[in-house]
């Protein structure tokens, strides 16, 4: 069948499919990409509840896959429920996953194996200099700022990264 001759629900359906195809996508990031195809609402609607419906689009585990990618870069908590709720994830989902990660991933030892790796790159700054920018770094991470000064307050940014203690 050729795709002129498709109804505008059937090409809203395909489009869907052609996104799904590339990776999990949120019930909201759908509605919007389809939204900006000049897609009619109601087809929209129609091809969200169809989705949803079959499963290939479940909010819950578009969650918990984002957060598996996102922590391997390493980003910290903040930063993952800001890009949660961007994706349209409910309150409670993203806190369960926030509380997971938490658990599994501690953020202490996260942010202080990127402020070792950042103080040796930053090792010809001057100190005070350096610690302004770890800190600034630490924070567009998405680490809460309790947990970024506690590391910069247990490493000195002219040791070595072999000579920082490891939490």
């Amino acid at each position: 069948m050729e795709n002129k001759n498709l109804s505008p629900l059937e090409k809203a359906k395909r489009y869907a499919f052609f996104l799904l195809k590339f990776r999990l996508r949120s019930e909201k990031e759908i509605y919007q990409r389809l939204k900006k195809k000049c897609f009619p609402e109601g087809d929209i609607q129609k091809v969200v509840v169809f989705l949803k419906s079959k499963n290939f689009i479940n909010d819950l585990v578009f969650a918990k896959a984002w957060v598996d990618s996102r922590v391997k870069k390493p980003i910290g908590a903040r930063r993952l429920k800001t890009e949660l709720k961007i994706k349209g994830i409910q309150e409670g989902i993203i806190d369960e996953q926030i509380e997971r990660v938490k658990k599994e991933y501690p953020q202490d030892m996260i942010a202080l194996e990127l402020a070792k790796s950042r103080f040796t790159k930053l090792k010809s700054v001057e100190p005070q200099k350096a610690r302004v920018r770890v800190y600034g770094f630490l924070i567009r991470r998405g680490f809460s700022p309790d947990v970024v000064i506690d590391v910069l307050n247990n490493i000195k940014p002219d040791q070595k990264q072999d000579q920082v203690p490891f939490i």
